[in-house]
């Protein structure tokens, strides 16, 4: 049996193993493809994770925000194109996009008379930016009403396979 770690720094693939409750080495178990010293490595900061192995202990453990985490913080690539996504609750999630959707409502017209032409001119300039702005909340909260899914369906709030066939025949 696993000590239970007092470190005080611990990062995000250690605190999503142990919200399992799995020890490193029950979680190489049931991982079977990463060895419990190389979850040792991984959560001490040692070495990095490989994308696919982010995969793994994201299943494992019930927590798709680590894959969000590691692309948002790790990933060269990632850390230019991908934005941090936080779990939230859905109400607050849904309360967010809908204040973003209410804001762009207003701007639409804007950004119609800005790029009818193909180009933005020095005078248009900063109510392009306000839009993209805007357009980027939308954004981010699609991408955390899709990490609330994901999330609700590793805890088996939602049935995955309903899920998906839901969505195919739409």
């Amino acid at each position: 049996m696993g000590k239970k770690s007092t470190k005080e720094n611990k990062n995000i693939y250690q605190i999503c193993r142990e919200k399992t409750e799995l020890t490193r080495d029950k979680a190489s178990e049931q991982m079977a493809c990463i060895s419990s010293d190389r979850i040792e490595k991984i959560e001490s900061g040692k070495s990095l994770p490989h994308p696919d192995e982010i995969l793994v202990m994201a299943q494992c453990y019930k927590a798709p925000n680590m894959c969000n985490y590691y692309c948002s913080h790790e990933c060269p690539i990632g850390k230019r194109y991908v934005p941090s996504v936080e779990i939230k609750e859905l109400s607050q999630i849904t309360l967010e996009m809908l204040a973003a959707l209410n804001a762009m409502e207003k701007e639409k017209n804007r950004l119609v008379e800005i790029t009818v032409d193909g180009q933005i001119t020095e005078d248009e300039f900063h109510d392009f930016i306000k839009i993209q702005d805007q357009l980027s909340k939308i954004a981010l909260s699609v991408d955390t009403l899709q990490l609330w899914v994901e999330k609700t369906i590793a805890d088996g709030k939602i049935n995955k396979e309903q899920f998906t066939h839901a969505r195919n025949t739409k």
